[in-house]
């Protein structure tokens, strides 16, 4: 397996620094900003040059330190040139023959030539987390969708990913929801077919009738005192609540599972020793008759027990990064949640590192904004409630179908019911995964289902017409070598496709998938861009063979990056 274009690089700026001036430095190497400078920029020699100073005390040019750089640097088999440009840039420009000699390998290579990690991490993704006797309401998209996405990513590069889905299904609002599942004498086998109506109806009970607050209260009690019809209860709330939100996860076409959740019960049993350890290490103290920590930075400190003895949200995510990184064997923890999150998991993580359960293991927080309505306040119906994600869906779909029976007709109803399900399902994903996950959003129907721009119907549509020119052409084997860059689109379309792994890379290292639907809708203008200048199957050989590889790995690539993305890209629109 062959190395990303860009680590290449790397090694050879490496080498070059250390013969030159006996340091060991990042390079610095980058994408360059405009292809007029060409294909990667290395911004070292700036830097160097101050180095440079501090240790000789003479004053040194960035240019000559650029200039004895590119002396020493040997990259003739991969570049057809390098520059020095502004106050010591070096720009390199690949060489036609080595970025079709780099397709030819992607051609022939299941993984379009994109490397595994060297040295594979096991992965705690925690994300999703919906509330037990509640619907999935929109604003458990962003985390779902964010954190399936981050996940299938890192998995493809190597590493062992365990997904976690942190569900709420613990507390005292569950001795509420048992004694009003009693009062309604619902047959043990019947469904709550609608969750939010339950929970509302037993919340009205609890705040209206003193006798059931009372009964409710005696009843979560017995619940984690391990009472057996409580036990029970309890589990059958938690099923049915499943029964409502894994078709969901399943239409959105998530990697979660049964087998995936760790419920805040799980942790349950863990929490005084959590506590108990805490206060040993001499980081527990007690402030107003509760248990807390204090953290740098923060004014308030992180409560881990109340004064009643109950436990909080802090003491079970504690529970959870240690039951992680020593049952589960994680070195890398990513959580996906609301931004608003941020000082809650900043403290404890703090707390974990200090007390010593997470040396060595990366905790981060993936952090997202709001999706918000066309009038900039956070998404919800015309009567101001919150839109339930079974509703969305629906509406999704449904206007897809209309899109693509206008558009295609003539396709079998059951067909274009598939198509709309991808496009439909695929626009809402992608509109949330192409932008930026730190910022808020606007929903718009119009711009997630256009058939233009960057969307997700675009990008399967591009994935849908390039299969159309294979079916056209009767076309099913191509030939495995020989790809020749003449014509300059053919040059920008295959440079690009080179680029697929560093996209692929800074979704794992930065979390944000955007970056990964950037490049996918650029590979697609740079293909429409080659198909309108350059003729495929009207073209003569070996020119029509060359170029159909060229579209092949494009729509290997696209069809790749979706599903990375968790959209689907059907053979036609």
């Amino acid at each position: 397996m062959t190395h990303l274009v860009i680590h290449e690089l790397e090694g050879r700026f490496c080498d070059a620094i250390r013969e030159a001036f006996n340091l060991e430095v990042s390079p610095q190497v980058v994408p360059a900003t405009h292809e007029r400078f060409g294909d990667y920029q290395a911004n070292v020699a700036m830097g160097l040059a101050k180095e440079l100073v501090q240790q000789t005390g003479k004053k040194t040019n960035p240019r000559e330190v650029a200039q004895r750089i590119v002396e020493k640097l040997r990259v003739s088999d991969l570049a057809e040139n390098v520059s020095i440009a502004g106050p010591g840039f070096i720009n390199v420009t690949l060489s036609p023959r080595f970025v079709a000699e780099r397709l030819g390998n992607m051609a022939a290579d299941d993984r379009l030539a994109i490397p595994k990690v060297e040295c594979p991490q096991r992965v705690v993704v925690d994300y999703s987390g919906p509330n037990i006797a509640k619907q999935m309401h929109v604003g458990h998209l962003r985390s779902t969708i964010i954190g399936d996405a981050i996940s299938r990513v890192i998995e493809f590069l190597g590493h062992t990913v365990i997904r976690q889905n942190h569900v709420g299904d613990w507390g005292t609002q569950f001795g509420m929801l048992i004694a009003y599942l009693e009062e309604s004498n619902l047959p043990i086998d019947s469904h709550i077919e609608d969750l939010e109506e339950f929970y509302r109806a037993a919340k009205a009970r609890f705040d209206s009738n003193p006798g059931f607050q009372e009964r409710a209260r005696q009843t979560v009690v017995r619940l984690q005192g391990g009472g057996e019809r409580e036990r029970m209860l309890w589990q059958r709330i938690v099923e049915e609540t499943r029964r409502h939100y894994l078709p969901i996860y399943e239409r959105l076409g998530v990697k979660l599972t049964v087998a995936d959740e760790r419920g805040e019960s799980f942790y349950n049993d863990m929490l005084p020793q959590v506590v108990e350890d805490l206060k040993k290490a001499g980081l527990a103290v007690e402030s107003d008759g509760a248990i807390v920590v204090f953290t740098s930075g923060f004014e308030n400190p992180l409560i881990i027990q109340k004064s009643d003895g109950g436990f909080l949200y802090a003491t079970t995510d504690l529970a959870a990064i240690r039951y992680r990184i020593q049952v589960l064997g994680a070195k890398r923890i990513i959580y996906t949640h609301d931004s608003r999150q941020a000082q809650h998991f900043a403290q404890v993580f703090e707390v974990a590192r200090r007390a010593g359960w997470a040396d060595g293991v990366s905790l981060e927080f993936a952090p997202f904004g709001t999706m918000l309505g066309e009038d900039g306040k956070p998404f919800k119906t015309r009567s101001g409630d919150t839109v339930k994600l079974k509703d969305l869906l629906d509406e999704a779909e449904e206007r897809a179908f209309s899109l693509v029976s206008e558009k295609n007709p003539a396709l079998p109803e059951e067909q274009r019911r598939q198509i709309a399900k991808a496009v439909g399902i695929g626009g809402i994903k992608y509109a949330d995964l192409s932008k930026d996950r730190i910022s808020d959003y606007v929903f718009s129907w119009e711009k997630m289902l256009a058939l233009d721009g960057n969307t997700a119907p675009y990008l399967q549509y591009a994935y849908a017409r390039i299969r159309s020119i294979f079916r056209k052409g009767n076309i099913e084997e191509l030939p495995g070598e020989g790809l020749e860059l003449s014509a300059p689109e053919e040059l920008r379309l295959g440079k690009h496709l080179l680029r697929f792994g560093e996209a692929i890379e800074s979704v794992s290292t930065e979390l944000k998938p955007h970056h990964l639907c950037t490049y996918l809708y650029e590979l697609a203008t740079r293909f429409t861009s080659f198909y309108e200048n350059c003729p495929v199957l009207h073209a003569d050989e070996p020119t029509r063979s060359r170029r159909l590889i060229l579209c092949s790995l494009t729509a290997r690539t696209i069809a790749q990056g979706l599903e990375l993305l968790g959209i689907e890209h059907p053979e036609q629109m």
